[in-house]
């Protein structure tokens, strides 16, 4: 068998069975064929591989263990849990969590059917618009909107001409602006034929109309006075103002863009700040237009059928508690509400903020489509408030925020101004509808400033975004509870209480 110390020699490792080499009965007989031999390479047998340094392992060790790596295989390392390891792909934990949302959703929905049956109606979706057939007064509303489109169209035709000074344009925008609040206000308030639901639809409306008028008025006076600013330098340096850069490189200029045809494309365009010229995409994408169309017609219908079959049955059952004020009772249906109302106010993103803002973007060809930015990323409130609605937060940025600067005021005063005007037309579409005045809208939106101080105090990172998410899931339908328990009293108990 040769000589099994040799020092020269590399060790060779062998498995399974071996046919013996010697005669007759010699050599162990199978057993010891069927052993794990390690046997020397002699002189005349394989050349022996040359003496090499110890290897070293990936940690950059050298390999101590007879210079073999498969003797060794343990190494100095972290378990992946470990903030330390940097292991960051949890990508299968993810996807388990979608699983085990699904999964528990699916139960939430089988047992409320099997609780309360097919509860979705489509017919009481109309009467949710309308109390009598023949009387439309929330589209009314919306048709004479243009009424106060074109009263701030004249006052900008005449302002461009010099017609009217600058204090009797200030003037009657202030009007014009002040009445598209208040009339919508009142006819919802005092007209009993308009449903809440219609009124909220008109009052939108008219909001928007608000927003998109201030900014036209903004920027048409911007115009005015940059005009004004060019014919003093041009009257000083003797050289005639004009406008034959504008006109070279194809883009309207003030005054004209003073038309009919550019109000109303800024009235249908989805954006609340006006401009001269809109970035414009070259053609309509029809196959991208019929998606987005899809995406409208299917999440309304889901939407409205998740109202009807998920949430009005638990804001039912929510009453007692609240009556009887039987706080852990209060608890449980809020949280029991918490789920569909934000899977609703998920769905309710996508269908406005993508498919709906695309599809109107794409009939009107306008370019700029950031409706929204990565929200669901936010590590503090402010970030949210910032990137989940662009076309407010541009407005806001533009007409409210940076003018407030550049009177001197403060960052926070500022910041502080622009929540105080979220928070007033957040009231404003909820409190005039139902027809009365609780303030929960409002108190909500100014507790997202104290809110917004401790996350970013207290909160970084995952847990930051945790807090956000967690502000998002329970604070609304703490404020629809709050709503709907007024309402119900208001409006159900207090009749039959007075009969």
């Amino acid at each position: 068998m040769g000589d099994r110390g040799g020092a020269g020699g590399s060790r060779r490792r062998r498995t399974g069975s071996r046919p013996s080499s010697q005669g007759g009965g010699g050599g162990g007989g199978p057993a010891a064929a069927a052993e794990e031999e390690v046997r020397d390479v002699g002189a005349g047998g394989d050349a022996p591989a040359p003496a090499a340094a110890p290897e070293k392992d990936k940690d950059g060790e050298a390999d101590a263990d007879c210079g073999h790596r498969d003797l060794r295989c343990h190494r100095l390392q972290d378990s992946l849990f470990s903030s330390d390891s940097g292991f960051s792909n949890y990508r299968g934990i993810l996807n388990w969590c979608v699983v085990m949302l699904i999964l528990s959703n699916a139960r939430l929905f089988l047992e409320n059917l099997i609780k309360y049956g097919i509860l979705v109606d489509p017919i009481q979706v109309v009467s949710l618009f309308l109390k009598d057939p023949y009387s439309w007064p929330a589209l009314c509303l919306v048709i004479v909107a243009n009424a106060f489109a074109v009263a701030a169209f004249q006052v900008e035709k005449r302002l461009a001409v010099g017609a009217l000074t600058e204090q009797a344009g200030l003037l009657l925008h202030t009007a014009n602006l002040a009445t598209i609040l208040c009339l919508p206000a009142a006819v919802a308030f005092l007209l009993e034929s308009i449903t809440p639901v219609g009124s909220v639809l008109a009052l939108a409306v008219y909001t928007i109309l608000f927003l998109k008028l201030f900014s036209y008025r903004d920027v048409n006076l911007w115009c005015r006075e940059h005009r004004a600013r060019a014919k003093a330098k041009a009257a000083s340096t003797g050289k005639k103002a004009n406008g034959a850069a504008a006109q070279r490189t194809g883009a309207v200029s003030y005054p004209d863009n003073l038309t009919y045809r550019d109000l109303y494309y800024f009235l249908f365009a989805p954006t609340l700040c006006y401009e001269l010229n809109f970035p414009r995409s070259p053609r309509i994408r029809k196959r991208f237009l019929l998606r987005r169309l899809f995406e409208m017609l299917f999440f309304t219908q889901l939407q409205v059928g998740l109202i009807q079959q998920w949430m009005v049955p638990t804001i039912q059952n929510s009453m007692k508690p609240f009556k009887d004020m039987d706080y852990s009772r209060i608890i449980e249906r809020l949280l029991k509400l918490a789920v569909p109302n934000h899977l609703i106010w998920l769905i309710f993103f996508y269908w406005l903020f993508h498919s709906c803002l695309n599809a109107v973007a794409e009939l009107m060809q306008f370019g700029d489509r950031e409706f929204y930015r990565d929200w669901w990323n936010s590590e503090s409130v402010t970030y949210f408030w910032q990137n989940w609605n662009i076309p407010v937060h541009k407005w806001c940025l533009r007409h409210f925020y940076k003018p407030m600067l550049r009177r001197g005021y403060s960052k926070w005063v500022a910041s502080t101004g622009v929540f105080l005007a979220s928070a007033f037309f957040h009231e404003y579409l909820v409190s005039i509808p139902l027809r009365m005045f609780r303030l929960w809208a409002f108190t909500g939106m100014m507790a997202q400033i104290p809110l917004a101080w401790i996350v970013s105090r207290f909160f970084r990172g995952n847990y930051g975004n945790a807090a956000v998410w967690l502000s998002l899931i329970i604070g609304q339908p703490v404020a629809v509870l709050m709503y709907v328990h007024d309402y119900y009293v208001l409006h159900h108990e207090a009749p039959v209480a007075g009969a």
